[in-house]
């Protein structure tokens, strides 16, 4: 708990960057508190001590708190003050449904619209997993998977998809704790099968089978620990 005075992990706080609004600043050094989960699920935020942290005073920490607030990262408890949200697992299945649909329907455009660099793409970084996998690097696995979908949502060419796209994967990212060991293999033979799908243009086929790597990658998930 902030309140207990006990310091952020070493190098956590990131630094605020200039120009902008001193308030958006902070909300975004909160935001990357959060989503990095320097500052877990169900913490209590103390506007003082934040703004000791941030090198800032109390009035941005407080605007950036009800932003936050508003986006439901933070609950606001009367009489208690700020605290991290902790999603239920109903807000997090919630989450997984709607990143089903939106990386189904990127796929189905990146068929429609990927050209030979796109597709080039795709399995340049296909390629760059083997290694990955094969020695369970499971960070680098997780950032090249990281990678491959938000390509896949690219070349999709919807801007408003994968500002969506982005956001959701954004708090999936920070509430989950995908089971890396247990899909790592199979999770890229499905990869594999969904660029031949979308060098092919199928767009059929290449939903299909969006839908239905999303769908087993939502069965290897769990809330996190707020421990």
């Amino acid at each position: 708990m902030l309140s207990t005075g006990l310091p952020l992990p070493h190098g956590a706080v990131p630094k605020l960057e200039r120009p902008g609004p001193l308030r958006d600043r902070v909300y975004e050094a909160l935001l990357e508190l959060i989503t990095t989960r320097a500052l877990q699920p169900g913490r209590h935020l103390v506007e003082s001590e934040l703004a000791g942290h941030l090198g800032v005073s109390r009035q941005p920490v407080r605007e950036a708190l009800q932003r936050l607030n508003t986006e439901g990262w933070v609950d606001l408890r009367p009489a208690q003050g700020a605290f991290v949200h902790e999603p239920t697992t109903e807000e997090v299945n919630q989450l997984l449904a709607v990143r089903t649909l939106l990386e189904a329907e990127a796929a189905r455009l990146a068929a429609a619209h990927a050209d030979e660099d796109g597709i080039a793409a795709l399995n340049e970084i296909l390629a760059q997993s083997v290694p990955a996998v094969t020695e369970d690097d499971v960070d680098a696995a997780l950032a090249l998977n990281a990678r491959f979908h938000t390509k896949v949502v690219e070349l999709s060419g919807n801007a408003v998809l994968a500002e969506l796209a982005a956001q959701v994967d954004r708090r999936v990212r920070c509430h989950c704790t995908p089971i890396a060991r247990q899909r790592g293999h199979e999770s890229w033979i499905e990869h594999r099968d969904l660029i031949a799908a979308i060098a092919d243009h199928d767009e059929q086929r290449a939903t299909r089978l969006m839908r239905e790597h999303t769908e087993h990658a939502m069965s290897s998930h769990s809330i996190r620990a707020t421990s």
